[in-house]
């Protein structure tokens, strides 16, 4: 007699080793970084000198650019008079650079050094390489070179499931997107991402998703769950520049520094407190210019589309009124009757 055998074990046990790890990973004893994070005030030098190439971001990167490119090249076999625009394609793979910028280069060697540093990390991520990326309409690529069975079985509920919309509505979008600046930089988080790599890494994650979701229906290009209209674009851009402005200024005008990591460094060219207003200041001053940058999008988003709504209303008065011609000029004799009676 065969042995009774549980359809559910070949699939319980990877996905119970696989929760083990990811929980064994985030329970690491946090690595002394003291002992580690450079010292010395950074030159031109570094910016060629200290780049990493972690497999577990490099990896993913790549594949991401290399599938986005495969697709490109299937719409334009397949679809050669409507192509992938040419800076859609540009957006897409210019967000992916900054990525790579923000936590492969020197700016990542230095974010536990320089508080200043790790906050111009953070904008790169949620300031511009998500808007970048989501300009790339990678959704709609995706939907355009996938086959109707995979649209219809797999890519549009997914779209159009209840968990995605409610991520993605525009109120809890902008609440993500604001509370995990806010949570994580006045909370034990920040001090704890940077004594450890996988909790400093899953930040990153957090913030570009958050703000992955907070301009999707912002300056995407692609369908969203939520249709926004420009003026309320715009609110929503001016209330979330606001409350990034009063983080800013909060973490300047702190009378101490807020985290021991940094003020434990001593620094001889910088002080805790003096880095810290750096921070602050930046994320006050190109946060602000960031948020400025991408309601010129909206603005030039609108415009054009008042545009092409005005273009579409005179072809179709031109339409109307060479049809009405054409009447007329079919009718001619009766309208003449008409008139001489």
């Amino acid at each position: 007699m065969r042995p009774s055998v549980n359809p559910a074990r070949p699939v319980a046990a990877p996905l119970l080793s696989g929760i083990f790890t990811a929980v064994a990973l985030l329970a690491l004893p946090a690595h002394a970084l003291a002992d580690q994070v450079p010292t010395a005030q950074p030159t031109l030098l570094d910016a060629v000198d200290h780049w990493s190439f972690d497999l577990s971001i490099q990896g993913p990167a790549i594949l991401a650019a290399l599938a986005y490119l495969y697709g490109v090249r299937l719409v334009a076999r397949r679809h050669p008079g409507n192509p992938v625009p040419a800076a859609r394609i540009a957006s897409f793979l210019a967000g992916l650079a900054v990525i790579e910028v923000a936590v492969q280069g020197p700016i990542d060697y230095y974010e536990a050094t320089l508080f200043a540093d790790h906050m111009t990390q953070h904008l790169l991520l949620m300031m511009v390489a998500a808007p970048l990326l989501v300009m790339g309409a990678p959704i709609t690529l995706l939907l355009r070179v996938a086959s109707s069975e995979v649209r219809s079985r797999w890519l549009l509920p997914i779209l159009h499931s209840r968990p995605l919309r409610l991520v993605s509505h525009p109120v809890v979008a902008f609440g993500l997107f604001a509370g995990i600046l806010w949570v994580t930089h006045f909370s034990t988080i920040y001090e704890l991402t940077l004594e450890n790599d996988t909790l400093h890494n899953l930040e990153h994650l957090g913030f570009l998703t958050a703000a992955l979701l907070f301009w999707w229906p912002m300056v995407g290009r692609d369908p969203s769950p939520w249709r926004l209209s420009p003026p309320v674009k715009l609110v929503m851009m001016l209330l979330q520049m606001t409350q990034g402005a009063f983080l800013g200024v909060a973490i300047m005008n702190a009378p101490a520094p807020l985290y021991a990591h940094y003020a434990a460094l001593n620094l001889p060219w910088i002080s805790a407190l003096a880095d810290q207003q750096l921070a602050g200041a930046i994320m006050w001053g190109a946060g602000g210019l960031g948020f400025l940058a991408m309601g010129l999008v909206i603005f030039y988003d609108w415009m054009r589309a008042e545009e092409e709504s005005a273009r579409r209303v005179d072809a179709r008065l031109d339409r109307e009124a060479y049809a009405a011609e054409r009447a007329m000029a079919g009718s001619g004799e009766s309208g003449t009757a008409l008139i001489d009676r």
